[in-house]
């Protein structure tokens, strides 16, 4: 069972979440429900995920407005279960970021071949590593918690640093130039302003030093960037 890939079911109908959530173990995934917009926005800030299923009707924060901001913060996938039928309201959806469409009434096995081609997608395009564990010499960092530990010591990260951490982690030979890094963390584009990657390495390399004074984890290549050393 492939416990690694989290997904989060945001429907508020008890009964259609657990239908959606048992298609999802069935296909050997995680599910975690949430029945409210603001009870899946805790969740987002606190856990990580491989995908959203979004009911667009919810109490609170509506479907549209976590659609918006699951795109503007991430690049995770996210299929819509609606009762919505109108094709303007799929048009919408799909503009603001939206992977897929499903109405409801849903077939069971629909659901479940769509949810897979959709992380298959991601999977080419994004390399979504399919173990919950990176680990570098005596580094490990857990994806699912969003720990990393030195020697089995918690370091504390930021956010920046750790999503800093995890690019050089999942790609452990690639070199990453500043601007690589700059616009996959910040997804901003790089105006060659180098000092805030230059403060953020350097506070993860005094982390990791803390940690373990003998072992060096990420080198500089001159000229051209960062990358684990091995």
């Amino acid at each position: 069972m492939n416990h690694s890939i989290n997904i989060l079911v945001i429907e508020d109908d008890p009964d259609i979440n657990r239908l959606l959530c048992n298609i999802i173990t069935q296909n050997g995934y995680n599910p975690k429900p949430a029945y409210s917009g603001t009870e899946a926005t805790i969740y987002l800030e606190k856990q990580t995920f491989n995908m959203v299923l979004l009911d667009l009707m919810l109490p609170g924060l509506s479907g549209e407005d976590i659609l918006r901001k699951i795109t503007n913060e991430s690049e995770l996938p996210v299929i819509i279960i609606s009762a919505k039928m109108e094709t303007q309201t799929k048009i919408d959806a799909l503009r603001a970021g939206a992977d897929d469409y499903i109405t409801k009434p849903f077939d069971v096995e629909e659901v479940s071949a769509r949810i897979d081609s959709c992380l298959r997608r991601y999977r080419r395009m994004k390399k979504i590593p399919m173990t919950h564990q990176l680990t570098h010499k005596d580094l490990l960092m857990d994806t699912d918690e969003k720990k990393v530990l030195v020697n089995g010591k918690e370091i504390k990260l930021t956010a920046l640093e750790y999503e800093i951490l995890f690019l050089l982690m999942s790609t452990p030979k690639k070199v990453f130039t500043k601007a690589n890094l700059f616009e996959s963390v910040w997804n901003e584009e790089f105006y060659g302003d180098d000092n805030t990657i230059n403060v953020h390495m350097s506070n993860i390399r005094n982390k990791l030093l803390k940690a373990n004074p003998n072992e060096e984890y990420i080198e500089t290549i001159w000229g051209m960037g960062y990358r684990l050393k091995t």
